[in-house]
């Protein structure tokens, strides 16, 4: 299968190119999976997603599966403990962050009945949106849709979660479809 085409950024690394074909730019509409991507997004900020996805499973270990009601409840004592686990970035900026981010996702939770209903609410008709992907050049940084979303999810208190990384999330997570026009996963 030398042939298949896909998308340049994922290269050859097997995990790389199990994520690009499996999840990047799948819809999802489960809410642990969203706080999933939101907790790993959150992380990768300043960094190469390779670098989190090698980690996702020491993530998955340290955020107890990616419980968001747990998460929520994480002390000073778990802040520690996650600033001494090897298996995750030890950045306490990040690491707070994250604590905080869930119970602001449990808050929005509760006031739009899922996480999902909240973001899918910001495209039209609650519908992915198909870029016309030629070249990853032509794959934006930024949308006037990531841009509202992280405005809003800023002025509720997240932290971690600016434009960049918002339109990160939104193509992990399938809100947008980014992958090149001859991709297999187009």
């Amino acid at each position: 299968m030398a042939d298949v085409v896909r998308c340049g950024w994922c290269g050859t690394d097997p995990l790389y190119v199990k994520y690009h074909d499996e999840e990047w730019g799948k819809p999802v509409y489960d809410d642990q999976t969203l706080f999933e991507f939101l907790i790993l997004e959150g992380a990768q900020a300043g960094l190469s997603w390779i670098t989190i996805l090698k980690r996702r499973e020491g993530y998955r270990k340290a955020f107890a599966g990616f419980d968001v009601e747990k998460v929520a409840a994480f002390n000073e004592k778990d802040e520690e403990r996650l600033m001494n686990d090897t298996g995750i970035i030890r950045n306490r900026l990040k690491v707070k962050a994250a604590i905080n981010n869930a119970k602001l996702f449990i808050a929005i939770q509760k006031e739009f009945g899922s996480f999902a209903d909240y973001m899918w609410g910001f495209l039209p008709d609650k519908k992915p949106i198909q870029n016309p992907i030629r070249t990853l050049k032509d794959i934006p940084a930024r949308t006037e849709i990531s841009d509202a979303i992280s405005k809003d999810m800023k002025k509720r208190g997240f932290k971690f979660f600016g434009t960049t990384i918002c339109y990160a999330h939104m193509q992990a997570t399938g809100m947008v479809n980014d992958h090149v026009a001859d991709c297999i996963c187009r």
